[in-house]
């Protein structure tokens, strides 16, 4: 499926914790954890489980860079 945004970032499921309408997905993309909080229907129609191989989309107004 063609998508015009540009941060896409793939990794693998780490957790998944679901509740009553909506699930939190846990996702690693190299030494870094992503979070990301969907409806539990969307984990049911994709059948995400731990262990999958996925791709992160980034859509943000506002990304902030930090120097160490």
């Amino acid at each position: 499926m063609p998508i015009s945004a540009r941060n896409q970032l793939t990794g693998t499921i780490e957790d998944i914790e679901i509740g009553q309408i909506q699930a939190l997905i846990v996702v690693r993309v190299g030494d870094n954890l992503i979070e990301s909080v969907i409806t539990r229907r969307s984990v049911e129609q994709l059948a995400l489980k731990k262990g999958d191989s996925v791709r992160v989309i980034v859509k943000s107004s506002a990304v902030m860079i930090q120097k160490d």
